[in-house]
């Protein structure tokens, strides 16, 4: 089992949707992120920061979780990245109502030394200088580099974000940065054009439409199980890379077959993300849930046919 290191926010979250509000509330990709894979068992270690107006009680979440948090840089006068958002009723499209960079304006990661020799890196949606410097830290060179990104930083540092692009194994969008991304409206197009770019896999995410998975002439598509409702969209994604990276770790196996299966596990663990408020319905999640629900995802995708 490899190890794996997870880079991204550990932030507060306010989130409005047509079923509700909440005021701070857990959130941040990184916390997303390592809540699912830790249903995979893997050694996995948080890189981030957070002010002295974190919960203790927030952190020892994740060390219950069995994610290492001596990467979780606390600055005690500083306060923690705040973003606050407000959904419209097809769930889709949001505004954006508050970001506050907070401690995260001056961040510098820091890999803890006994995760520089891991197999596999999730970076989390971050500047992609700070994605690049967790990479410049790894004793060596990972198995896997799994890297998260949006348009923010292809509007602000699309040269940096080229560059980083470069150094990965898979990238993980959806599909509305891939035609950003590439100006290409064909999906089929666009990851055969961010293929280009360095990535071996290339992973687009279409929300309540699936995702899909390039590499080569390969295309793999999985669908979204379809629910009753989706009371808050918030950190899905990072929950699908959260589980596509941990289910990689654990298994330790890259080729496109079983990336295939990472896909199917990250669906699985963003459908029950969205479920309720922020991380909510991730804290209390038990494998004999997560088990059930991939059983519905094959049957709902396997059928046997007679061609004639």
């Amino acid at each position: 089992m490899g190890k794996l290191v997870i880079v991204g926010t550990v932030a507060f979250d306010a989130i409005e949707t047509p079923f509700g509000k909440t005021d701070k509330i857990l959130g941040g990709a990184a916390t997303f992120i390592g809540l699912s894979a830790s249903h995979f068992n893997v050694d996995a270690t948080a890189v981030s920061v957070v002010g002295g107006d974190f919960p203790q009680t927030y952190l020892d979440l994740l060390s219950n979780k069995k994610i290492d948090i001596s990467g979780i840089e606390v600055v005690k006068d500083g306060k923690t990245f705040f973003w606050s958002g407000r959904y419209h009723n097809d769930m889709n499209t949001r505004d954006t109502l508050v970001t506050e960079l907070n401690t995260l304006a001056d961040f510098n990661p820091v890999v803890p030394e006994d995760y520089k020799d891991s197999d596999v890196v999730m970076l989390g949606n971050l500047h992609p200088l700070v994605q690049l410097s967790v990479l410049e830290q790894m004793a060596q060179k990972p198995k896997l580099v799994i890297l998260d990104t949006m348009n923010f930083w292809m509007d602000c540092a699309l040269d940096d974000l080229l560059n980083v692009i470069k150094k990965i194994d898979v990238i993980t969008i959806n599909d509305e940065e891939a035609r950003q991304l590439t100006g290409e409206y064909s999906l089929v197009v666009a990851a055969r054009k961010i293929y280009e770019m360095g990535p071996k896999y290339v992973v687009i995410k279409k929300g309540e439409h699936g995702a899909l998975l390039f590499h080569e002439e390969n295309i793999f598509y999985a669908p979204a199980l379809p629910l009753e409702e989706v009371f808050d969209p918030t950190g899905a994604g990072d929950t699908f890379a959260g589980g596509f990276a941990g289910y990689l770790a654990k298994t330790e196996d890259y080729s496109f077959e079983n990336m295939k299966n990472a896909v199917i596990y990250g669906s699985t663990l963003a459908s029950f993300c969205v479920e309720k408020f922020g991380t909510e319905r991730m804290q209390d999640l038990s494998n004999s849930e997560v088990h059930k629900r991939l059983m519905q995802f094959k049957q709902l995708t396997q059928f046997e046919i007679e061609l004639t």
